[in-house]
């Protein structure tokens, strides 16, 4: 007898997983990558302007030097040469590339002229003001020219008669045919920026990561110092948390438990003799187990709180602002999701942030800010409150900057007398 094999249909796809989707999800992935893209290209300009300026004023002090003049203006221009140096491992370091610091370089011009560290900063200065000026310039101009040559039909009728028509300088449009082939050069631009400006933001960062990172010979003992302080305060806020989920169990749940189980046997041994007073403690041993689910409910949501699963950052801030003892609005933008540790520590720093407005700020109004740049979260609580702000005052601050150091970010705290508070927050999550 032959054998009939019955084919099985095919699963149904994931909900949310078709093709429509991926092609969704890979638009706004690009989307996004170019945009970071084009900020990190716009960065670099704002730092090769004055590379360039400095290079100009090295060559000055170089001629001047033959004469002795320059002799006093170098130490000034090292010290330059060295802080933009440094501002750009910041600025690079907030889109996501981490450039280990070198250590301090010498001023003094025989010093640094032997000196490793400064020698590499001169070379990354020349390149920088060169090429780096030229990709940040590229920055700058090609979403001008997109957005100019693809709107051009739209203001077609009001140019000048013999007027250009493209960014490029060359062309004119006498009819809407012809406007509307300009607007396929913007559509160009746009695919510029989408296929190019990534590549164009790493090479204008590759020469600082090459020329501005600690050298090979260079003594690493201060980083391995610093991780290994930041993970001990991990761990202490670590055990610190533990302690406050013991204690808020110990305290408050396993009390309530305790009294539901003492009115349950006084219950059971009055139903004979006394319904009404067995009926009474029942309802009081159901109250207090009430009382304790709510408060079981309130330890687990601050482990973990379930609407940072179910809602991502944004929906769980949104609930922290609702419940908050000061009027609080958030704005918070987020085009992809952070990974789970770094959102539940944003999360937490905004939920102590605010009970700490609410309880010594006197603010009328706080504002929570959220941006995800770069490979960055960036977070930002202001009040309007008094001010005066001090993280040595047990208000919390020292919980906030641990937890935040556990993952190598930065805590920048601002709150001069009179107000307003500004508490930012720094935290690399992935690209």
């Amino acid at each position: 007898m032959t054998a009939r094999h019955k084919h099985k249909p095919a699963a149904a796809a994931p909900s949310g997983t078709g093709p429509g989707q991926s092609w969704k999800t890979a638009v706004l992935g690009s989307l996004s990558a170019a945009l970071a893209a084009l900020r990190q290209l716009v960065g670099g300009f704002g730092t090769a302007v004055p590379a360039l300026a400095l290079l100009g004023l090295l060559a000055l002090t170089a001629v001047a030097c033959l004469v002795g003049v320059g002799l006093l203006l170098a130490p000034a221009l090292l010290r330059a040469v060295h802080a933009l140096a440094r501002r750009e491992r910041g600025r690079l370091s907030r889109h996501g590339v981490e450039i280990v610091a070198p250590d301090p370089a010498p001023v003094r011009l025989r010093l640094a002229l032997a000196d490793d560290t400064t020698r590499r900063e001169l070379r990354w200065l020349a390149v920088h003001a060169t090429f780096g000026l030229l990709t940040g310039l590229l920055g700058l101009l090609l979403p001008v020219f997109a957005v100019r040559d693809t709107l051009f039909p739209l203001v077609w009728p009001l140019a000048p008669s013999g007027a250009t028509s493209t960014s490029l300088g060359f062309g004119t449009a006498d009819s809407w045919a012809q406007a509307s082939v300009v607007s396929l050069l913007g559509v160009g631009w746009i695919a510029i920026i989408l296929g190019l400006g990534p590549g164009l933001a790493r090479l204008q960062a590759r020469p600082a990561v090459r020329l501005l990172a600690a050298g090979p010979g260079t003594d690493l003992s201060l980083r391995i110092a610093e991780l290994t302080a930041t993970r001990a305060a991990a761990l202490d806020a670590h055990a610190v948390e533990l302690r406050r989920i013991e204690r808020s169990l110990h305290d408050g749940t396993q009390n309530r438990l305790v009294s539901v189980t003492v009115l349950l046997g006084a219950a059971r041994r009055m139903v004979a003799r006394d319904p009404a007073g067995a009926e009474e403690l029942l309802e009081r041993a159901q109250s207090a187990a009430e009382q304790a689910l709510s408060e079981l409910r309130a330890v687990a949501r601050g482990i973990l709180p379930p609407v940072l699963a179910d809602r991502g950052l944004a929906g769980a801030l949104s609930g922290l602002a609702a419940n908050s003892g000061v009027p609080c609005r958030t704005d918070v933008d987020l085009p992809e999701r952070c990974p789970a540790s770094v959102e539940a520590s944003a999360y937490f720093v905004v939920a102590e942030a605010l009970t700490n407005v609410a309880k010594h700020s006197g603010a009328t109004g706080v504002a929570v800010t959220v941006r995800s740049r770069g490979g960055r979260l960036l977070l930002r609580v202001e009040d309007d409150g008094h001010g005066g702000a001090d993280e040595a005052g047990g208000s919390g601050l020292t919980g906030i900057r641990r937890r935040i150091a556990a993952h190598d970010g930065v805590l920048r705290l601002t709150s001069p007398h009179g107000g307003p508070t500004v508490l930012e927050v720094d935290f690399p999550c992935g690209s």
